[in-house]
């Protein structure tokens, strides 16, 4: 029997390991990413300031596991009903049972001139190139992000922050389509991050939907904003082996009864009908109960699968709050409060950290909190 995690970000990884410890050992276990190294996507802004993060948030695949199989190739198709996944380069892989972890790529909507003008930020490279497109801007340095969710937020900040660091001329302008930054949290939260992002520097542009860009503006329906370093955080689509698409999933996260869609590759609903965020702890959340539904179904199908299928778990959303960078500072909810300045500071550098020491990277979480700190 083979099993495929295809994706190795936080839903793969989570995945992956809870099964080595849970699957019988004639079940054989590939992961398969495009990608040599685990990435801590949601650190991956601090590398804008702070290169040297870059080896603190990338782990290799082969440190990660004790008996899954890493598989460094690109998921290029899906095929459910053959149970086959097709890699570039022209080869494939059967499969009994998969779980597509692939994540979601940046999601450009169509907006004329915006793919073309624009940086993403989705990997270390993508970093780099905006931390070097802003030491080599000339003069003054406008620069607009688009998009105030969670990654939109944590990018100004940094950018506002790498311009201060640098005595650089710079305005970060942050563009957002609806009434507010991180549009999807409390109110409170949202106040609280706008609050830092303003404090910093950031101008803020709530209701401004961006309708298209151009090599040196970005073009709203009220208004145009100049720039000379244009970054896109507006959205995610799925990812091209799921055709683009993010597609739906009930709370046992299964697309068909031998694949499953887990983390940011599906739109889940969980199972109090609540539709789940986009997020790294909620993909963790998902990953830890379709470990305990495999394992239920590959030991019912090596006993035989005489008796009824076994009764699986469904996903109930259930985190304790939110956090977000800005900057050199932070914003967290626990409940219904929210903390700003050190305590939150501390609350967000523990979170990356302790996803680190969750998959046995001890000292790449020591050298995120030393970085993250600055000690």
């Amino acid at each position: 029997m083979r099993l495929l995690v295809l994706g190795a970000g936080y839903a793969g990884v989570t995945l992956a390991r809870r099964l080595e410890s849970n699957l019988p050992s004639s079940v054989e276990l590939v992961v398969v990413d495009d990608s040599d190294a685990h990435l801590v996507q949601h650190e991956v802004h601090r590398v804008i300031r702070r290169p040297g993060v870059a080896d603190a948030i990338q782990v290799p695949l082969a440190d990660l596991f004790d008996r899954a199989e890493p598989r460094v190739a690109r998921v290029e198709r899906l095929d459910r009903d053959a149970r086959e996944v097709h890699l570039d380069g022209g080869d494939s892989l059967s499969y009994d049972y998969a779980a597509v972890c692939l994540g979601a790529e940046t999601a450009y909507y169509g907006l004329p001139g915006v793919e073309e003008h624009s940086l993403p930020l989705k990997r270390v490279e993508d970093a780099l190139a905006i931390r070097e497109a802003v030491l080599d801007a000339e003069g003054e340095a406008r620069i607009v992000v688009g998009g105030a969710g969670l990654s939109g937020v944590q990018t100004a900040g940094e950018l506002a922050a790498l311009a201060r660091e640098e005595e650089l001329d710079a305005d970060v302008t942050l563009v957002e389509r609806l009434g507010d930054v991180a549009p999807n949290f409390p109110e409170n939260f949202r106040d609280a991050v706008r609050g830092e992002l303003e404090a910093r520097g950031v101008e803020v542009r709530t209701d401004a939907s961006v309708t298209r860009a151009t090599e040196d503006a970005v073009e709203t329906a009220a208004e145009t904003y100049p720039y000379d370093i244009f970054v896109w955080t507006g959205g995610i689509t799925g990812a091209d082996a799921m055709g683009g698409d993010r597609p739906l999933v009930r709370s046992d996260l299964r697309l068909d009864d031998r694949t499953f869609v887990v983390g940011d590759a599906a739109r889940a609903v969980d199972a109090d009908g609540e539709a789940v965020p986009a997020s790294a702890s909620a993909a963790i959340r998902e990953a830890r109960t379709v470990a305990t539904n495999l394992s239920r179904l590959v030991d019912h199908e090596l006993g035989g699968g005489d008796d009824f299928a076994p009764r699986l778990d469904p996903y109930r959303f259930d985190v304790p709050g939110w956090i977000v960078s800005v900057g050199d500072g932070a914003v967290a909810q626990l409940g219904p409060k929210v903390f700003t300045g050190a305590p939150a500071k501390a609350m967000k550098t523990s979170v990356g950290a302790g996803h680190l020491t969750s998959v046995g990277s001890i000292r790449q979480a020591a050298e995120l909190a030393e970085e993250e700190l600055g000690v």
